[in-house]
């Protein structure tokens, strides 16, 4: 017996340390990572892609949504994670190499979107030409590869927080690690606007193009070391005897079969899925318009509406902390989100209004609230996603729950510029263009409300943990 090692005193397996604070911060590395990745494609490319090379904006979101687009991938990969370990690792292996993955795939897309943009200036104005198709079939094969990568990676790390969690420390975790994210948008927003902090609108594709490629060397490369040491040693510290340990030994009984048999086993699944759907598009519609907002509407330089992020950033980490800590506990995790609901609801309208006041101070302080009112929202959401999945089958629940998130975020990506088009069509002002689309996203949130109403976290259980029997059963048979 290990020195200090307890037992418990039913199934006689090791009781596995309790994550703590120091850990939670440095697990959070990881999502600090991937929010300042954020930060390069949906903060940068798509104002780069949309004004500096004049791309349309329907096009530049459907090639950023591509990453979101091929998240059915989060269920196999989850599955794989709790089925297949990598090195000896369930989670770990996946994280790292995905994370190694998409960093290199962020610098590739940048390239082509240079070559894009070469083909295009041939012709002086966007039009569809040979050249034009190809480079933009790369350019979404290459983001398609930069999604998957995140996929594996992602979803193998949200797994690992349900190995290391219990359900009465779950909001703790939650509330530091996403606050992590937060620091990340901030840092990611500092580091962008440093680095591109010459850039003028009248700067040459030139110089654009130097600023540009040694932010996507820089970035990525940080992004790797900090998945790194997010997750290192912490699986084989703190989930080798979590409850998903009884499975661990049983690899083959953990097939996809049997994994969408316990997926599916419960109709509050569906129900949860679909309020994540509609949630997480409402939440994310003003992502690919943000920026040019600024640059247009407000009349913000490059560097800084990029440094938008970094009020937003503010208020989504002040309120993980305060929620996670303070406000989930007390208040309930599903009357938390609700009330998350009303509040980004009330701010996306907020922030529509400060673009009939060309006031650049107003549209930082909506996106104070805003960032407020959805860390609020998420820190709940999370913490009821995480309740809502079975340790036995922790991969396999988290991707799906990765699914809905990642097919609404990039939905919400390609409505959110599509209705950038269009309003720029038939409205007449910009103000009213871009309005349109925080408008719906305040209607979107309000009637997401009626689909968590429907929630019951204990049927979920219930029917979950019959439905794990019944598959071990089976395989005993």
């Amino acid at each position: 017996m290990a020195s200090g090692e307890v037992f418990d005193s039913e199934t006689k397996y090791p009781v596995a340390p309790r994550v703590n604070l120091p850990t939670m911060f440095r697990l959070g590395l990881f999502q600090m990572g991937l929010s300042m990745m954020s930060i390069l494609t949906l903060g940068v490319l798509n104002r780069v892609m949309i004004q500096e090379i004049a791309i349309p904006a329907t096009l530049v979101a459907l090639v950023l949504a591509l990453p979101a687009f091929v998240s059915p991938s989060r269920i196999w990969f989850g599955q794989m994670s709790d089925a297949k370990p990598l090195w000896g690792y369930h989670r770990t292996a996946y994280v790292w190499v995905g994370a190694a993955i998409f960093a290199i795939a962020a610098f590739l897309a940048v390239q082509v979107m240079w070559q894009l943009n070469n083909a295009a200036s041939v012709s002086g104005s966007w039009v569809w030409t040979t050249q034009t198709i190809g480079w933009t079939a790369l350019l979404s094969l290459v983001f398609a590869v930069y999604g998957l990568a995140i996929c594996a990676s992602g979803t193998a790390f949200a797994a690992l927080l349900v190995d290391v969690s219990e359900e009465d420390n779950r909001s703790k975790v939650v509330g530091v690690v996403w606050s992590m994210l937060m620091v990340g948008i901030i840092v990611g927003a500092i580091i962008s606007s440093s680095l591109l902090k010459q850039l003028t609108p009248e700067a040459s594709v030139e110089t654009l193009q130097a600023s540009i490629n040694q932010l996507f060397i820089i970035v990525p490369a940080i992004v790797f070391g900090l998945a790194i040491a997010a997750t290192f040693g912490v699986e084989k510290k703190y989930s080798q005897y979590s409850s998903r340990s009884t499975l661990v030994n049983r690899e083959d009984s953990i097939t996809l079969d049997a994994a969408w048999k316990i997926l599916t086993a419960s109709p509050q699944t569906g129900l949860f899925f679909t309020f994540l759907v509609v949630m997480t598009l409402c939440l994310f519609m003003q992502d690919p318009i943000l920026e040019p907002y600024a640059g247009q509407v407000f009349k913000m330089p490059l560097a800084e509406s990029t440094k938008l992020n970094i009020y937003y950033g503010m208020g989504l980490l002040v309120a993980y902390a305060v929620a996670g800590f303070l406000i989930v506990p007390r208040l309930g995790k599903r009357r938390s989100a609700r009330l998350g609901c009303m509040l980004v609801a009330l701010c996306a309208l907020l922030l529509g209004i400060s673009g009939f006041t060309a006031n650049a101070a107003f549209l930082k302080f909506g996106l104070v609230l805003f960032g407020l009112a959805t860390g609020f929202l998420t820190t709940a959401a999370i913490s009821l996603m995480l309740d809502l999945t079975a340790a036995e089958a922790a991969g396999t629940f988290i991707g799906a729950w990765g699914l809905a998130q990642s097919i609404s975020r990039g939905l919400a990506v390609v409505i959110g510029g599509t209705l950038l088009d269009i309003g720029r069509r038939v409205l007449p002002s910009l103000e009213l263009a871009y309005g349109l689309v925080f408008a719906l996203e305040a209607v979107g949130m309000v009637l997401s409300i009626g689909f968590l109403n429907r929630v019951n976290i204990t049927e979920f259980q219930t029917s979950t943990k019959q439905a794990i029997a019944s598959v071990l059963e089976s395989d005993l048979d």
